[in-house]
């Protein structure tokens, strides 16, 4: 397969990720603000949702304050805001368009028909039901394209750089989350006080965990247990070691179980996370452990990104990383 084809193929699937990820995080957040009657909560809550959807730092370059309204728009539909949902949708239909050979024409379909359905509407006043709409709309497609690729795609090495894209994605998201969430909380009391369920709570929720992990610790809100889930469990598709563990294993089948020289540091970056993972009691680490292993993790994951990127002459792109 040509290097473009794959670089193509993969950052499709990580756009489309990240546009479920960042929409389901929005949504999230606007069903919270209508149960919230804390201005201040609120007001911290957004500077949260910031953090882990875009770069705070880019939008007070442009913004001289924090307003609810003008962080909902940076996050949807700012041409200024390389992840904003807009853009994502945008780079994911560039690069399907890119691969249309290489991928089901039901996915094509669905994602050049989304793509000219909502530039028609972006005229449309942005009202918050409509805000909700269009984000549930992003999710649907989102999942709708994964069964397509499920239920069609044969398992060759198209296939493969999709799910690698999807799961680099995925992991880089749930280290994102948990590090600033745990980083808000550390400064608002400790870390692992279980008065601050709430932001576990929502943790859970915008990683589309709350279901499975209630299944498996009810009805409890422990903080350790929340991290121990989204980070070590090996059965739940969206904990960071399921991910890592997929992204492996699928490497391995695209250089037929065989290590080579110019794939030798991937396989060693991700033996060494599979390794720290296993090595690592959550559950016993102090707040400040704990705190050094999340920003360790979330710069493994960029690691993993970048050198995947490396391994495979795949164009790293601007907006990348957040």
């Amino acid at each position: 397969m040509l290097s473009r084809v794959a670089d193509s193929l993969y950052w499709m699937s990580r756009n489309m990720e990240r546009s479920e990820n960042n929409a389901r995080i929005l949504s999230t957040q606007l069903i919270h603000m209508l149960e919230s009657s804390d201005q201040r909560v609120m007001d911290r809550d957004w500077e949260e949702i910031l953090e882990i959807c875009a770069s705070k730092e880019e939008y007070y370059e442009r913004y001289a304050r924090l307003n609810r309204d003008t962080v909902i728009q940076y996050i949807t539909l700012s041409p200024a805001n390389p992840n904003s949902l807009q853009n994502s949708i945008v780079y994911a239909r560039e690069n399907a368009k890119a691969t249309r050979d290489h991928i089901p024409d039901g996915l094509w379909q669905l994602i050049n028909w989304f793509y000219l359905d909502k530039n028609a509407q972006q005229d449309q006043p942005m009202t918050p039901q409509a805000t909700q709409n269009h984000l549930k709309d992003i999710i649907h497609m989102s999942m709708t394209s994964q069964g397509i690729i499920e239920s069609t795609m044969t398992r060759g090495t198209s296939y493969t750089f999709i799910k690698i894209g999807k799961w680099i994605e995925r992991a880089e998201k749930t280290a994102r989350i948990l590090n600033v969430i745990c980083e808000k909380t550390l400064k608002e009391k400790n870390c692992t006080d279980t008065e601050n369920y709430y932001y576990w709570l929502t943790a859970l929720q915008i990683v589309n965990a709350y279901d499975s992990y209630i299944k498996e610790h009810p009805p409890t809100m422990n903080p350790k247990d929340v991290l121990t889930f989204l980070i070590e469990n090996q059965n739940f598709p969206r904990s960071i070691r399921y991910c890592v563990d997929h992204i492996l294993s699928a490497i391995h089948n695209l250089e037929s179980g065989k290590i080579s020289h110019y794939s030798e540091d991937l396989f060693k970056l991700l033996a060494g996370i599979q390794e720290e993972i296993s090595r690592t009691d959550i559950v016993n680490m102090s707040t400040e452990e704990l705190m050094i292993f999340l920003d360790t993790f979330q710069n493994y994951c960029h690691r993993v990104s970048r050198t995947f990127s490396e391994t495979y002459y795949l164009v790293e792109p601007v907006h990348a990383s957040h």
